[in-house]
């Protein structure tokens, strides 16, 4: 790990502050997602910065960015692209859909049909479409950053688990403090601000930092750690299934992330403990009408920490 790396992340959170008011932390846990090659969920109320947070992301990383702005009417080919006849050729010629960006905000995803989310898989998992036949790559880094409202509201489609399980982590901005809801209604306006920001890093620059999150040193009692995390949360009445494997190494790979950002070239229990609840609070339901965020709590104090 460079010295340079922890100053260099701090900025760019320093940046992303100055947009995002009084959320410093879900400001580092986004970060901590993108340097573990995650794809975020942000699941609020509208008006609260979600859409904000996502551009402001793009802006400081200097990333290409689209917006998709799922609705009940979108279809796979309005994210992925199409074939189109081109009669000066007379042969077929892929037009690429927004989904060929860096950075992806996928826009109240549940608000689209089920066929519209699944156009997102394969993307996701493998960095890839295929489409027509062929299998195209998509640009490095890629990432999606995909807004969510209460599935309480009207005209909403719930995320199925394979598509849930796809984000590394899920987030709430929430309301703000009084003292940045203050900031917030006598300062310059976000859209003026997005603007104005500068990028701090930038495609290459990023795929150096994620290479860097893959060096962070696990130690074997780590792993201990996480491999009982996961075992209780599959043998716990509490929880109507456990964590899968992939879960799992999100977990790490996170735990990773959060060390690199917070300067040490190794992850402790304490990282696992940061990031576990964002990673896993949409992987994990209550078996019975019990709430999620009280069996997390249950999870991390049933498993000693090594």
């Amino acid at each position: 790990m460079q010295i340079d790396d922890k100053s260099r992340l701090d900025s760019v959170a320093a940046a992303a502050g100055e947009v995002i008011l009084g959320k410093p932390r879900e400001i580092r846990l986004a970060l901590a997602c993108l340097l573990a090659r995650g794809h975020l969920l942000i699941e609020d109320l509208p008006g609260v910065g979600k859409t904000t947070l996502a551009h402001t992301l793009a802006g400081v990383l200097g990333l290409h960015f689209q917006r998709i702005q799922f609705t009940s009417d979108l279809l796979p080919a309005d994210i992925l692209g199409v074939a189109v006849f081109d009669q000066e050729s007379g042969r077929f010629r892929f037009q690429p859909g927004p989904i060929f960006a860096q950075l992806i905000l996928a826009d109240e995803v549940n608000r689209a049909t089920p066929k519209a989310q699944s156009a997102l898989l394969e993307a996701m998992e493998e960095q890839q479409v295929s489409l027509e036949g062929e299998t195209r790559p998509l640009p490095r880094p890629f990432f999606v950053i995909a807004t969510q409202n209460p599935s309480c509201q009207i005209g909403t489609f719930p995320l199925p688990e394979s598509q849930l399980d796809r984000f590394t982590m899920r987030i709430s901005l929430g309301y703000p403090d009084p003292q940045a809801e203050r900031a917030l209604l006598a300062g310059s306006d976000r859209r003026q601000l997005l603007e104005g920001l500068q990028p701090l890093l930038d495609g290459p620059a990023l795929l150096a930092l994620q290479a860097t999150v893959d060096r962070v040193h696990v130690a074997d009692a780590l792993i201990d750690y996480l491999q009982a995390l996961l075992l209780f949360s599959r043998q716990s009445p509490h929880f109507a299934h456990g964590l899968s494997p992939r879960g799992g190494l999100a977990l790490l790979q996170s735990a990773r992330a959060w060390a690199l950002l917070c300067g040490r070239d190794h992850v402790t229990p304490e990282d696992v403990q940061v990031v576990l609840p964002y990673v896993v609070n949409h992987r994990l339901q209550p078996a019975g009408e019990g709430v999620a965020g009280e069996d997390l709590v249950g999870l991390l104090q049933s498993v000693p920490i090594p």
